[in-house]
């Protein structure tokens, strides 16, 4: 599964709830998908969508099947979210915020960590991991990527000389 985002807020009395998402494209959700949200570490809970409508390019305002009152509803704000990464296969290379939590092995260092978080710098993407108990940034550009497993949320890439050493003789 991937995390795409979090309920952020109820709307309505129906039950309607916002879900804010990272995948950076409003017609990805339909109503067939499933949504697991994460009710305590590492416990999902699948939730089938009755109705969905996006309000923006990040925001989606869902209906899920048996919840019917705000009071219900209020349960799963500020859950994370998550969806099976077939449903995002043609979106997850487009999007490095949907790599949290992918590991990240390098054809020559091997296995980094795992990417802590995700940041926009001017066009350039670059991932944060901790790696020998030092925080590093690298970056996440057709050059360095080689190949990008979302079964196995993984990211193979070929960092160039000297990166990693630039932090650790810090």
């Amino acid at each position: 599964m991937i995390r795409i985002g979090k309920i952020v807020a109820t709307h309505g009395l129906n039950g309607s709830l916002i879900l804010t998402h990272v995948v950076g494209n409003s017609q990805w959700l339909k109503k067939e998908h499933v949504l697991h949200v994460e009710m305590q570490k590492g416990s999902y809970i699948p939730y089938f969508i009755s109705q969905c409508k996006a309000n923006n390019p990040k925001e989606y305002l869902i209906n899920i099947e048996n919840i019917d009152k705000v009071e219900s509803a209020k349960k799963l704000v500020t859950k994370h979210v998550y969806v099976d990464e077939s449903i995002l296969a043609d979106y997850a290379k487009q999007s490095p915020l949907l790599w949290i939590g992918f590991n990240v092995t390098d054809k020559k260092n091997g296995a980094l960590g795992t990417i802590d978080d995700v940041m926009q710098t001017g066009n350039q993407w670059l991932a944060r991991l901790t790696y020998k108990n030092t925080e590093v940034l690298i970056p996440l550009i057709d050059q360095t990527i080689e190949k990008l497993d979302l079964k196995s949320k993984t990211l193979y890439v070929n960092l160039p000389e000297g990166l990693l050493e630039v932090y650790l003789d810090a």
